[in-house]
């Protein structure tokens, strides 16, 4: 689709301009996931600038998390959706934010992990572990695996014979009276194992976010502990201070 040329308002910089006016068209859906931008020499033509600032301008938006830019190639849409609010369960945040997500159940079970147990200070060491790939509905490709670990409970010993409520772990919880109020999140990066990348389709070694969170409800009792693999093409870190 051609697009006109635009003229750059003044006050703000040139860069960030052009990061806000792509930026509207990708948020809009104008400019889809995996949408190929224009080169540089058509956005050098259409906003009237050298390619120096557009270059300025394609690194801004690069930096809100909606774009990559692959040498030699271009530069690619990475933003799919809203911001994920996860306190809903993922299925109905990724639901929301337009992911067209459809999750599988890998694993629902009782094990036992004596490490965990010690990790989150807890005497038992069963655990109902919830295993979990969702992918895009649309063409299959990958978004996320998320392994859950449950403390085993009197209010959730039948989880494993009964399946999840509703298919959803934040429902099941919830149903159980077992509410998050607080915990902790740490995030990095990890390259895909073989039994991952088998999982999700992708080439061995391909780079996902990797998430740990523990939750716990009011009185520190530990509820979940989730180990997630995420593809950033879906998720980026945010954080304000």
């Amino acid at each position: 689709m051609k697009r006109r040329a635009v003229q750059l308002s003044p006050g703000t910089g040139k860069p960030e301009q052009i990061a806000t006016v792509l930026e509207h068209e990708i948020r809009s859906g104008v400019l889809g996931f995996g949408d190929r931008l224009q080169s540089e020499n058509e956005l050098v033509q259409r906003f009237s600038v050298s390619r120096n600032t557009v270059r300025k301008g394609l690194e801004e938006l690069s930096s809100r998390g909606l774009i990559t830019t692959k040498v030699g190639i271009g530069s690619f849409v990475t933003f799919d959706g809203k911001p994920v609010d996860d306190a809903i369960g993922w299925s109905r945040a990724l639901a929301n934010a337009g992911a067209n997500a459809e999750t599988r159940t890998l694993r629902l079970e009782v094990i036992e992990d004596a490490d965990l147990a010690a990790l989150l200070e807890i005497e038992s060491p069963f655990f109902i572990a919830v295993d979990r790939v969702r992918t895009n509905a649309s063409d299959g490709h990958a978004i996320s695996i998320e392994r859950s670990r449950l403390p085993l409970s009197p209010e959730l010993e039948d989880v494993p014979l009964r399946g999840l409520r509703e298919g959803s772990l934040h429902q099941t919880l919830r149903a159980a009276g077992l509410i998050p109020d607080h915990g902790e999140e740490w995030v990095g990066i990890e390259m895909l194992n073989a039994e991952d990348a088998a999982i999700l389709g992708c080439p061995l070694g391909t780079p996902f976010l990797r998430g740990r969170r523990l939750t716990r409800a009011a009185d520190d009792r530990p509820i979940e502990y989730v180990t997630s693999l995420l593809n950033p093409a879906h998720f980026a870190l945010h954080m304000r201070f």
